[in-house]
């Protein structure tokens, strides 16, 4: 029973940072429509930026906000020049633009930090979290916690401000969104900015448990995708659910198959998912292709 408690606990808390990894792919595909698979490599940005940080003297954690509003700052910059003009093109050409923007940022993380392993590790790295029989990482638990504090409060921005009653309009309708008054290329921006945003938050969470390197977006490209189509295609709580999922997925699948199993796992079962449902858990029929829903 310990052992079972204590893959529940560490793949619910796995699950919760996947959930944060997840929500800006699944808000920027929601509004604007684009699939991002650049998305890993702002996740990737968002840990060299961190490691960076805390070489710098600042705790990786608290530097998280800084990573946020930085990344922000990118995706604002990387809409408006080189994704605003493909927004009325074939998907076909959005893929090809975000395909391009992964291995530039790729290869320009190669040019400028070499292919070495870079590792954040603040001075209570491996520190534990003892219930009873249960040891839990303590970064894993500050990881958890503040993913899902940045998950309801992109939820809170979403539902009760302006801006986020603005997005949400031009998620559901841009056309008409737009006759009310809307400015939808300053929606469009913001959304892929606080997609960017959230990426860049998983990042800077997830740099004191593994290692910073070039390529390290790849997995987590896979890994979003798995989670977003599990959880419902432009769906914010089913970004969560799926998260959960998949991180009880690997945790339970690498110790009792194999390590090298966990991976084949939750791609078994998004295959599944994908052909019983294609919208995801939580998503409605159609949205597949249709948008998002919220």
């Amino acid at each position: 029973m310990d052992i079972f408690l204590q893959l529940l606990l560490s793949g619910l808390l796995l699950g919760g940072v996947y959930g944060l990894l997840s929500l800006g792919l699944t808000l920027v595909f929601g509004v604007t429509r684009i699939v991002n698979f650049a998305h890993g490599e702002f996740v990737m940005l968002g840990m060299y930026l961190t490691y960076f940080l805390w070489q710098l003297g600042f705790d990786p954690y608290l530097a998280a906000p800084v990573v946020f509003f930085a990344c922000f700052a990118v995706g604002v910059v990387t809409q408006h020049l080189l994704l605003r003009k493909t927004l009325t093109m074939p998907h076909l050409v959005q893929v090809f633009v975000t395909l391009g923007i992964s291995v530039v940022m790729q290869a320009g993380a190669q040019l400028l930090f070499t292919s070495n392993f870079y590792f954040v590790r603040p001075s209570y790295g491996n520190a534990m979290v003892e219930i009873g029989n249960i040891r839990l990482p303590l970064t894993t638990i500050i990881a958890a916690v503040l993913a899902l504090i940045g998950t309801a409060l992109v939820h809170l921005f979403l539902k009760k401000t302006h801006t986020g009653a603005a997005i949400r309009a031009t998620a559901q309708d841009p056309y008409a969104a737009n006759v009310v008054g809307i400015e939808i290329k300053t929606v469009y921006a913001v959304t892929f900015g606080v997609g960017i945003g959230c990426a860049g938050l998983a990042g800077a969470l997830l740099a004191p448990i593994y290692p910073v390197y070039p390529t390290v977006g790849l997995a987590y490209s896979l890994i979003s995708f798995v989670v977003v189509v599990l959880g419902g295609l432009g769906s914010l709580p089913g970004a969560l659910i799926g998260g959960l999922v998949v991180g009880l997925l690997e945790t339970f699948s690498a110790y009792y198959i194999s390590p090298e199993a966990k991976e084949a796992t939750y791609f078994t079962i998004f295959i599944i998912v994908l052909l019983l449902r294609p919208a995801g858990l939580l998503g409605l029929r159609g949205s597949e292709t249709m948008g998002a829903n919220h």
